[in-house]
Parts: structure tokens; C-alpha cells; sequence
């Protein structure tokens, strides 16, 4: 008997020391990467009200690609292999340099303030990533221990970039390897990135939320709308994604001088933009995204020409991120075409954003979650059903080629496989 209440009081000193360490490093990674992401979020913010305060800016983005370019060398990055290597990180524990994380934010910045198509979000990962890993190392944290608190940070980047800490801390956990999913993570990662979104909000940020209007009820129709638009998304992250690689595929092969192709790419934005005659695909289009969402308004053609500007700007050198491009093309596409088969305009906007960033994220619990703190519940279980289509005919492709997934979408079986294979 005396030796059961020891192995109890045992297996309870070790829950409670355990719990103890996690919330020291979670408030510690959640408090700091919430101070830095706030600070980067209103630097992008800066950027783009520049931008847009003065548009001759835009022709200079050449110019600015030269000056990450010149960044990235002068603090050893002449390859940066960019969100893809702090996946590598988290499933090998490979080191992240510190250096990482103001690299990204300045690269993303000028990015924007220049009028280059990109998202900040990659920032944020990599950002978040970086500083847990300096730390867990500065604390001599054991490897699997390690790989738990970069996990941590990628949660904080993503909520403090985004203010949704819920969808934050389970895309941490479900991004690296689709359909394994480490939850001796999911406390530490929610903790910090509910950290890191009460920091921000105590800097005087917000959540990114919409106004969403004209939710339909679930009826046979409904469902049967929903699932069509899934289909119709999960098209359209192939497309993404597609597009995305094989542009970078061109640059990489036919401009192999990096300081040359940053300069094309940034011409070719340039004249893009002077094409099409308007600035809609500068920058992450939030306004755009607002629009489509909140009032129902979207062009037939916004969704490809955004996919067009962002795989133009990431692939010859840019910095930023895809998934708020992502967002706008699904928001504009969900907006226009599902309009088409029946739903509300805005609704149907709502249901593309969240079902193209499933498809290419791979990442379906994460979205749902998105669904809910983006556009607080109504419909909810039609955003699940048109993210669950997504998630199953959008294959194995996205928009991180090191992502693994593990078990197949079309049966139970192991396959791991990367996405970019």
C-alpha cells in the first residue's frame, strides 16, 4: 500500500512540475513574440498606409528587392529557405538562427511598403520559430522539448499576427506533419498564443474579424452549396499552389543570378500593376478581403490576377507570406462564383477564404477554428462541411513543400508523402 501512494504522489510530482515548466515557457515565449508580432503588425500597417499615401513608391520595388537581396547575403542568407526549413526545424529540431526573426520582419516590411503581393504571415512563423528556439537552447532544453516550445512560437507569431489564438495554436500542431499531431503540445501552444494575443491587445491591436451577414440555415440545399463551393475551392488551391511553384521553378532556372531575378520580379510586379490599372493586388489586399466578405463585392477575375502578382513576387526573392494572398483569392473567389450557385454573396466569400486556405495548408482543424473566431459561428457547420470537401480533392500539393502528410485523404492508410512531391 505504501508503495501505490508513492508511485502516486510520483506520477503527481511529475504532471505538476511538468505543468509548472510549460506555463513559465509558454507565458515566456507568448509574452515576448506577443511584444515583437505587435510591433511588426504595425509596421506592416505603416507600410501599407505609406504605400498608399504615396503610390510612386511602387516603382521602385526593383530597387527594394536589391536591398533585401543585399540583407539577406550581409547576414548569411544567400539561400533562405524561407517557412519550409522551420517545418525541418520542428520535426528534426534543426537550429533556427536568431538572426531569423529581424531579418524577416524588415525584408516583409519593405516588401510591402513597395507595393510587392505578399502576406505576413510567413514572417510570423519564422519570426515565432526563431526567438522559442533561441530560448529553448539558451535553456538547455532537451530535443523533444525543443521542438515543443518552436511550436509555441510558431502558435504566438500566427496569433499575434492574426489575433486568433485558437486557429494559431492548432495550426502549430497540425502544419508539420498532417495527420499526426503532438498533443503533449496543444496546453504550451495555447497558452502562449493566448499570451501573445492579450499582449497585442493590451498594445492597443485587435483581432481580425468580419461582419458577416446572411448566413443560410442548414437545409439540403445549403449543404449541397456548401459542398459544391468546396469542390470548386479545393480546384482552385491546386491552382495555387500550381502556380505558385512552378513560377518559382521559372525564376530559379532561367534567372539563376539572385540579385538579377529580385529585380525582374519587382519590374515585372511593376508592370503588372501598370496593366491592369489599379493597385487592388499591392500589399495583402485586406481591403479587398473586407469588401468581399462584408459587402458582397468581388470581380470575376481578382482571385487569378491575385494568385498571379503573389507568385511573381514570392518566387523571384520577395519576402511576406502566402496565406493572406490565399485568403484573398478564396474570399474573392467564394464571393463571385459562389454567388453564382445560390449563396449569399459575403457568405460565400467567407466559406471560399476558409475552404482555399484549407486546401492549401492542408490543415482542416485549424481552419474550422479559423472560421469560428473570423466570422464568430454562424453557419459553422457549413464552413465545415466546404472545408472537409477542400481538404479531400485538394491532393497533396501546398504551399510548403517540407509540410508531411501522413495518412492518406481518400483512405486509411500511412503514406507520408511531401507536399511538394
Amino acid at each position: 500500500m505504501l508503495d501505490f501512494w508513492r508511485g502516486l504522489l510520483e506520477r503527481w510530482r511529475l504532471r505538476v512540475v511538468s505543468f509548472a515548466k510549460w506555463v513559465l515557457f509558454a507565458c515566456i515565449v507568448g509574452g515576448l513574440i506577443g511584444v515583437v508580432g505587435g510591433g511588426f503588425h504595425e509596421a506592416v500597417n505603416w507600410a501599407t498606409a505609406y504605400r498608399e499615401a504615396h503610390p510612386g513608391l511602387l516603382y521602385l520595388l526593383p530597387l527594394a528587392g536589391l536591398l533585401i537581396w543585399g540583407l539577406y547575403r550581409l547576414c548569411g542568407f544567400a539561400r533562405d529557405p524561407g517557412t519550409n526549413y522551420v517545418l525541418v526545424a520542428v520535426r528534426e529540431n534543426a537550429p533556427l538562427r536568431l538572426r531569423t526573426a529581424p531579418l524577416i520582419i524588415a525584408a516583409t516590411v519593405i516588401t510591402h511598403l513597395f507595393g510587392g503581393s505578399s502576406g505576413r504571415e510567413g514572417a510570423a512563423l519564422q519570426m515565432g520559430s526563431s526567438i522559442s528556439d533561441f530560448i529553448g537552447r539558451r535553456m538547455r532544453l532537451n530535443a523533444k522539448d525543443e521542438r515543443i516550445l518552436m511550436m509555441c512560437g510558431m502558435a504566438a507569431g500566427f496569433s499575434a499576427l492574426f489575433g486568433t489564438p485558437l486557429a494559431a495554436a492548432i495550426f502549430a500542431m497540425e502544419v508539420c506533419s498532417v495527420g499526426v499531431m503532438y498533443y503533449a503540445a496543444l496546453f504550451p501552444c495555447m497558452l502562449s498564443s493566448l499570451v501573445a494575443s492579450l499582449v497585442v491587445r493590451t498594445m492597443g491591436g485587435h483581432a481580425t474579424a468580419f461582419s458577416l451577414a446572411g448566413a443560410p440555415g442548414l437545409t439540403a440545399l445549403s449543404l449541397a452549396q456548401a459542398a459544391a463551393l468546396g469542390l470548386l475551392c479545393a480546384a482552385v488551391s491546386i491552382l495555387v499552389c500550381t502556380v505558385f511553384g512552378v513560377t518559382a521553378r521559372f525564376f530559379g532556372r532561367y534567372i539563376p543570378r539572385p540579385w538579377v531575378r529580385v529585380c525582374v520580379g519587382g519590374a515585372a510586379v511593376v508592370l503588372l500593376t501598370l496593366l491592369t490599372g489599379v493597385r487592388d493586388y499591392n500589399g495583402a489586399g485586406m481591403d479587398i478581403i473586407t469588401r468581399a466578405v462584408e459587402a458582397g463585392q468581388a470581380q470575376p477575375e481578382a482571385f487569378f490576377l491575385k494568385i498571379i502578382f503573389t507568385a511573381v513576387t514570392l518566387g523571384c526573392g520577395f519576402k511576406g507570406g502566402e496565406i493572406v494572398p490565399a485568403f484573398f483569392v478564396g474570399a474573392t473567389f467564394g464571393t463571385f462564383y459562389g454567388a453564382l450557385l445560390g449563396l449569399p454573396a459575403g457568405f460565400a466569400g467567407a466559406l471560399g477564404m476558409t475552404a482555399v486556405f484549407c486546401g492549401v495548408t492542408n490543415c482542416p482543424l485549424s481552419s474550422i477554428l479559423l472560421a469560428y473566431e473570423l466570422f464568430g459561428g454562424a453557419g459553422l457547420p457549413l464552413f465545415a462541411l466546404c472545408i472537409a470537401v477542400s481538404y479531400m480533392l485538394s491532393g497533396y500539393r501546398g504551399l510548403y513543400s517540407e509540410q508531411k502528410i501522413m495518412y492518406s485523404k481518400y483512405s486509411a492508410e500511412f503514406v507520408d508523402r511531401r507536399a511538394g512531391d
